[in-house]
């Protein structure tokens, strides 16, 4: 059921409560500018506030790329226009009246479908969602060095996603990256041959993540994304009364019940 944004920019589609986040620029291999980037947020708002929604899927349209990363074109126009240094990067996460929700920021699932070039921007992009799938074909680095730029906010360390070294490599040499070397050092978690494929297993993740309780997911999510830079003790502590709402939900209770009488749990998400 497609959906419709005000740009075409972003396609919107559910389907069998998966809620598909297509950018579409092919022809400019899907870069962010600010229109793409606003409605990229305004399509992730009605992931979240959809309960039908359970899993969200972003990719690329056109199959040269996921994402190029910044739109340098606009980017030199607001330069020329701003001076430098004066204008916003149209990359930013929320739109330009600051509607809709950052992507980082939905509590559901996220799986980016990767294929082709995924690089600076959209890699960061594809670091906001929480499974990365990949083609064989699939590019991936962080030529910001290379444009005298410098990545906001970029998470390429030890902790989140690669290995020290590995995350000095990616952004100080601004490199490209093989699928295969991505998925070797664990920035991809799964590889797949083409574009067909690359769909075929999204779908089947998506199927195991709907297979588990919404909220036990969306409250697990939280716990391990915010935990990443605290203590164990303090981690434990700060979602105390995440764990109790789920312990005292509905669904708490229908999960051992449909283990016990060996069938599938039929979820509420309360």
């Amino acid at each position: 059921m497609p959906l419709p944004l005000p740009s075409s920019t972003v396609l919107y589609e559910k389907r069998d409560q998966v809620a598909w986040i297509t950018l579409n620029r092919p022809e400019a291999m899907n870069s962010l500018n600010r229109e793409i980037s606003s409605t990229i947020a305004l399509a992730v708002e009605e992931a979240t506030i959809d309960d039908d929604v359970l899993v969200v899927v972003v990719t690329g349209a056109g199959g040269r790329a996921f994402c190029a990363g910044m739109d340098l074109k606009q980017r030199t126009q607001l330069d020329v226009a701003e001076g430098v240094g004066g204008g916003t990067s149209p990359v930013a996460a929320r739109g330009v009246a600051g509607s809709g929700i950052p992507l980082a920021d939905c509590p559901k699932p996220v799986i980016a479908a990767i294929d082709g070039y995924c690089l600076a921007g959209g890699l960061q992009t594809s670091l906001k969602c929480d499974i990365r799938i990949a083609t064989e074909q699939s590019k991936f680095g962080m030529p910001e060095a290379r444009r005298s730029l410098v990545a906001a906010g970029m998470r390429l360390d030890p902790e989140r996603f690669v290995p020290l070294g590995e995350a000095m490599w990616i952004n100080l040499t601004g490199s490209h990256m093989t699928s295969q070397r991505a998925y070797d050092i664990g920035l991809i978690q799964a590889l797949v041959p083409d574009r067909e494929a690359l769909f075929a297993e999204v779908e089947r993740v998506a199927g195991e993540i709907k297979q588990c309780a919404p909220l036990a997911v969306q409250a697990l999510k939280k716990i391990i994304r915010d935990g990443v830079d605290v203590p164990w003790e303090y981690s434990s502590k700060l979602h105390g009364d995440l764990r109790e709402r789920i312990e005292h939900s509905e669904d708490r209770l229908e999960g051992p019940k449909a283990f016990a009488e060996k069938r599938l749990a039929v979820w509420k998400g309360r």
